[in-house]
Formats: C-alpha cells, structure tokens, sequence
C-alpha cells in the first residue's frame, strides 16, 4: 500500500509542475485523494459492501470533487489535475500511465446494464472538458483534445478534437514529426508552445514548407554526391 501510495506522489511531480513537496501533495491533491479514496472504495464494492462503497464515493466527491463509481477500474500510475468536475462511470476501465484533467466526463449513452463506459487503454491523456460517452476504446498512448466529443473508437496513438471527435493526427507520423523539427532547430526556427497535432493552418503551412526544405535538402545532398563521384573518375 505505501509503495503504490509513493508511485502516486511521484507521478505527482512527474506530471505537475506546480508539485513542490511530498507533504504539500498529500494535503493538497485532489486528484491523489480521489484515487486514494477509490482504491477503499473498489474495494468495498468487490467484497460486496455496495452501500458502503457508494457511500465512501459519496464522500470522495463531496471532498474532492471527482465522481468516481467504486466499480470502476483504475490502473496504476493515473494522474487527476485539479480534479474539480470530474465523472468516471462503473463500467470505465483505465489502464496505467493515463492523465485526465478538470471537467472531463467517462459516461455512458444508455440505460442498458453492462458494459456501457469507455475503457483507456495505457497512456491515454484527455484534456479538460472533454466528454468520451459509451463503451469505446480510446487506444494506447491516444490523446483528446479539450472540450472534445468523442463517441466512437480512438485508434492508437491518435488525437482527437472537436464535436464530434475527430482524428487530426496519428503518432505513427512520428517520423516526419522528427524530421520536422530538425529542420526547424537546422533554421533557427523553434515555435513556442505549439502544438503540432492541432488543426492550425499556420502551422499546416510552416510543415509544408519544412517538408519541402527537407526535399530540396536531400536533393542537393544526392547532386553533391555525383559531383563528387564525377570528380574522382575524371582522369588525372
């Protein structure tokens, strides 16, 4: 219990910066109260203590502000920032390593038992606001964009904005991604705090331009070459 209670104090500091202290963190946390108090919770539920576990949520929220049902299933590692207005349903399944941020809702779109809550598969992050409603999955290392809507599967490593939610990039780029920014340093050419998986068309057009800098780059590289090589099998 103690060491899952230090991993969680050190995914505090990991995550935010505002973090200064162990004891500052442990008094003044929400999001580590609420996780806390939803480990007794699930507990409960599973040995059978309904009532007690509800009313231990009850509790939670009423303190923390984040609603979570005691038969949700949180994996290791989760961070909660600030916390205020957050909603987990019972079906929800959360795997390890993801962020959830204020306002961010985990719902269902029926009435219906069973399965009827998303499940986030490992390093998922979801931004403030953002609403994910009905048993979908939101794939590894996926992230949506706040205030977002999302009501359908998430595939890996994808960002999703907007309402509906759609897919403005996937991660698989990560290559050209790469590419991109070492031109950019190449250039002397660094945006401050952008954000390269928005829909921005600044931005569009600044990748563009880099991906054709790149080109010319390489073809340069390849004329270069020939140069050279014709160079060395001129007679001397």
């Amino acid at each position: 219990m103690f060491e899952r209670l230090k991993e969680d104090i050190q995914v505090v500091f990991e995550r935010d910066p505002a973090a200064r202290s162990t004891l500052e963190t442990l008094l003044a946390s929400p999001g580590l109260h609420a996780i806390i108090a939803h480990r007794i919770n699930h507990r409960l539920w599973n040995g059978g203590f309904n009532l007690l576990a509800r009313f231990g949520s009850h509790l939670a929220r009423f303190l923390t502000g984040v609603e979570i049902h005691p038969g949700a299933k949180i994996g290791r590692r989760l961070f909660i920032d600030h916390g205020m207005g957050i909603v987990i349903g019972e079906t929800t399944e959360i795997a390890e390593d993801c962020s959830i941020y204020h306002g961010v809702t985990l719902g269902g779109t029926t009435w219906q038992k069973g399965k009827r809550h998303p499940t986030l598969e490992r390093g998922v992050i979801i931004g403030a606001g953002a609403k994910v409603l009905g048993p979908i999955t939101l794939g590894e290392g996926s992230r949506i964009g706040s205030n977002a809507v999302v009501v359908k599967d998430v595939p890996a490593g994808a960002t999703v904005v907007g309402v509906p939610g759609h897919v403005v990039t996937r991660r698989k780029a990560e290559d050209r991604e790469a590419q991109r920014e070492a031109m950019a340093k190449k250039i002397g050419f660094d945006a401050y705090a952008e954000r390269k998986d928005m829909p921005d068309p600044v931005q569009n057009a600044i990748d563009t331009m880099l991906d054709h800098m790149h080109t010319l780059e390489q073809q340069l590289a390849a004329l270069e070459k020939k140069i050279e090589d014709s160079r060395k099998e001129e007679p001397r």
